[in-house]
């Protein structure tokens, strides 16, 4: 076996043939030569014929490195890209379309498209008023850090400056903790033009679709106005510093004016339905609180107000933001990885530097939920009574009536609970403990290294078990904590928005503006002609209550979190990581956004003493098909429905002079009629 021990040769170590040198050919000459001379001498034998070399073994296979297979793989996707890239701009522009009816059908006409042929065409001016966080905004002057954004967005478009410099971003998206305005050498302005909301960020429409339909129609610039204004801001601080509501009245004014006297067709969207309600009390209250338009300005210059996804009550989701800056989506991120949004991440404690930014904007106080305990339910009852929330969706899901399906009961009116098992027992076998006039002491842990600054570092340890035992808040109480663990904020807050249901609207103190956008608390203008419409989808789970519970002590934090461990037991239960469902666009539930049209301003109440006609017209979701169908033309989600087909067909008709018995009237899917009858509301 020796030889499985010997070194193999290697070409280097392989014998050579000799070469055919000068010395081997004398020798062969010498040869021939003696053999002439020499015949009795054996002749020699001839040499061997020369062997060629044998081939060179194959060069040793290079290792494939971790770099080469990186390397190897952005090549690939970038080559990928620039294909893709260079087809799409090569094919024909009607190819996409035509790939999409090759696989789902037929596309139907858009609105535009479809009135187009019955033979509408432009008439009524339109207005639109967008929503919180739609709006973009733009950086005007400002520290060192943010050198060269001159006139750039700091809100909306790319976001890229976020990611560059992100607390730079924090500090100049903030506002005076005091004043609710500008910090000192800052400034920040909303973006003007149809352009300001079209598109939130490139591909994610706004208003742009319902802005291309009416294009089709014959709209062009000069017919439609965006209404934008600072969303971050009180509605009375806009007209201080930016005079925004000024500039509605006299945009309207011209509009009407140009357009051979006809009135306006306005379109809120979200937070700019309460900013359109305040503005309609302002622009008819004398100077120098309000516009001195007159009582009769509306009558003169509105046709209708197409209200979509109205909060006119509130929105539970707002006392999660400002309670713990959460809602069911960060709650869930913050199950998956706990503590990395409320740590010190690459020097950003994520959630601190949210929480104190927002609660600089006054505009998210205006969703506070309105009527306390008679419209959102007490602690052991809700309007909503029971409700279905299977995870099957039918029509009838998400709080709708359901004949023979087993309800269970849940107690929407408990909009905090501390634990899953104070949110479903019985409120008399609770025993609480009053927060109110606690004292706020002992400073949470060590606080010296923090560097963003929350309301809650002075409360102390004895402040946040106060809040704890106290169990479970209502709409009635929800004030009184908020006021308990944000009192800065909610002191500016009290100044310019109010919460309560009026018992006498004839009171003089409710001609002050901080009851404007509080439709209970205020009277809609002296209008029976115009008509106001409230639009919004059904059919989505909506954030309505939640469980919650204490955050584990540590340096800088915020100490309370929903619990995304508490889920109900079952697939019909609305308890689902640790919030309370609904039925609801995803963000406004239908209580809120119908019952004002539903019973509140129906027919000629206090509220409405002219008779206003209101109709309410819900859209079912219906999610996209495919892929192709982007973010869908059925859907319900709040701002997705800016979209939806059924309700741009609507605001057209009404722009092109259809009135609501054109429309037919209501269209309604949930049980809002039922639920509001439930509201001892007198009116």
């Amino acid at each position: 076996m020796a030889f499985l021990w010997r070194r193999r040769a290697t070409y280097a170590d392989a014998p050579q043939p000799p070469s055919p040198s000068k010395e081997s050919h004398s020798k062969r000459d010498r040869h021939k030569k003696g053999s002439k001379n020499d015949g009795n001498k054996q002749t020699e034998q001839p040499a061997p014929p020369l062997q060629p070399p044998p081939p060179p073994p194959p060069p040793p296979t290079k290792k494939w490195s971790c770099i080469d297979g990186c390397c190897w793989f952005i090549g690939c996707i970038c080559s990928t890209w620039w294909l893709l890239l260079f087809l799409y701009n090569a094919m024909p522009a009607s190819f996409p379309q035509y790939v999409t009816e090759a696989i789902t059908g037929p596309l139907p006409d858009p609105p535009g498209v479809k009135l187009r042929k019955e033979g509408l065409t432009a008439k009524h001016p339109v207005v639109f008023v967008p929503g919180i966080v739609t709006g973009g905004l733009e950086f005007w002057e400002g520290h060192h850090c943010a050198d060269g954004l001159f006139r750039k967005r700091l809100w909306g478009g790319t976001f890229g400056e976020l990611y560059k410099r992100p607390l730079c971003w924090v500090e100049h998206m903030s506002l005076d903790n005091e004043t609710g305005l500008d910090p000192s050498g800052i400034r920040v302005r909303p973006v003007s033009g149809l352009v300001a909301a079209d598109y939130f960020a490139p591909g994610y429409f706004v208003w742009a679709v319902l802005i291309a339909n009416l294009a089709r129609l014959g709209y062009e610039e000069k017919t439609m106005y965006m209404a934008a204004y600072d969303w971050r801001l009180s509605f009375q601080n806009n007209e201080v510093r930016d005079q925004t509501l000024s500039r509605i009245k006299s945009n309207i004014e011209v509009m009407v004016a140009t357009n051979g006297g006809r009135k306006v067709v306005v379109i809120p969207h979200s937070m700019g339905v309460l900013y359109f309600l305040h503005f309609m009390k302002w622009v008819e209250a004398p100077t120098p609180m309000g516009g001195g338009g007159g009582p009769d300005w509306c009558a003169k210059h509105i046709k209708a107000v197409m209200n979509i996804g109205g909060p006119f009550l509130g929105v539970p989701k707002a006392v999660a933001g400002l309670f713990s800056i959460e809602a069911k989506d960060i709650a869930v991120a913050r199950s998956f990885a706990p503590g990395v949004l409320d740590k010190d991440v690459f020097g950003l404690q994520t959630l601190q530097h949210m929480m104190r930014m927002t609660r600089t904007w006054d505009s998210t106080m205006s969703m506070i939920p309105k009527g306390g305990d008679t419209i959102w339910g007490g602690l052991d009852w809700s309007p909503e009574g029971f409700a279905s929330c299977s995870s099957k969706r039918s029509k009838n899901n998400y709080g709708n009536s359901t004949k023979g399906h087993q309800r269970k009961k849940v107690n929407y009116g408990r909009l905090i609970s501390f634990g899953k098992d104070i949110a479903e027992t019985h409120s008399s076998m609770i025993k609480r403990t009053d927060f109110r006039g606690e004292f706020k002491g002992h400073n949470l842990l060590n606080t010296t290294n923090c560097d963003v600054w929350t309301e809650y570092h002075d409360m102390g340890v004895q402040g946040v078990k106060a809040i704890s035992d106290y169990k479970m808040y209502t709409a009635g109480s929800i004030l009184d904590l908020l006021h308990f663990v944000a009192p800065k904020m909610m002191k500016r807050g009290s100044a310019h928005f109010s919460y309560g249901i009026a018992d006498n609207l004839d009171d003089p103190k409710y001609q002050h503006y901080r009851y404007w956008s509080n439709p209970l608390e205020t009277k809609l203008p002296n209008a029976p002609d115009m008509e106001i419409y409230s639009m919004y989808g059904v059919g989505i789970p909506t954030e309505r209550a939640y469980v919650y519970k204490l955050t584990p002590p540590s340096e800088c934090y915020i100490p309370f979190q929903i619990d995304s461990s508490a889920d109900g037991s079952g697939d019909d239960s609305c308890l689902q990581g640790g919030v309370f469902s609904i039925n609801g666009d995803e963000t406004v539930p239908v209580l809120s956004a119908g019952f004002m049209c539903a019973k509140g301003w129906r027919g000629k109440t206090r509220f409405n003493p002219s008779g206003i006609r209101t109709l309410i017209r819900e859209y079912d979701h219906a999610p996209p098909a495919n892929l192709l169908e982007g973010r869908g033309t059925q859907s319900g989600a709040h701002v997705d429905i800016l979209g939806n087909f059924a309700l741009i067909e609507d605001i057209l008709r009404v722009a092109a002079g259809a009135t609501g018995d054109d429309l037919a009237g209501d269209r309604v899917y949930s049980d809002i009629f039922k639920w509001s009858e439930r509201i001892d509301l007198p009116l």
